[in-house]
């Protein structure tokens, strides 16, 4: 738990940064009539802009390629979305960039959703939330990782 906090609060030095080096495209939260609002995302979103970036799965590794939060969802949601943080940086592009997040945790239950929702919607506060498609698997590429995260964003 001490390392989750440890970076979040690294997060909001890096958040900043993120937020003026970002090129907005036009992107439109849809809530359809018969469908539940929900809002921790969104059902659909449009976007208008020049760019699509499209971001590998994110892990918890470090610059080093070091496990960060082992055993710990929250600190490797954490960790998961600060790497987004950085592919996004490197294309010019925000948090509020992304249009499509896919989620996958590894032997996912759901008592599960409210921990990662809890450390990935500080990434995402006082903004629209991305679509989103959370998705349980048995295994990721290494046997140390709970959870990856792909993100598609639009920028101009």
């Amino acid at each position: 738990m001490h390392l989750a906090l440890n970076t979040v609060s690294r997060y909001a030095s890096f958040q900043p940064q993120l937020r003026e080096a970002s090129t907005m495209p036009k992107l439109d939260h849809l809530r359809p009539s018969g469908l539940h609002h929900n809002p921790a995302y969104s059902h659909v979103v449009t976007a208008t802009g020049a760019r699509t970036i499209y971001i590998s799965g994110q892990v918890s590794v470090d610059e080093e390629g070091r496990i960060v939060g082992e055993g710990d969802i929250a600190a490797q949601t954490t960790q998961v979305m600060q790497n987004l943080g950085h592919a996004l940086k490197a294309a010019g592009a925000t948090y509020a960039n992304i249009v499509k997040i896919t989620t996958f945790v590894v032997n996912y239950k759901p008592e599960l959703r409210p921990i990662i929702g809890k450390a990935r919607s500080a990434f995402f506060e006082g903004m629209e939330p991305p679509a989103s498609t959370l998705v349980g698997v048995s295994a990721l590429a290494a046997p140390e990782w709970l959870i990856e995260i792909e993100a598609i964003a639009v920028a101009d």
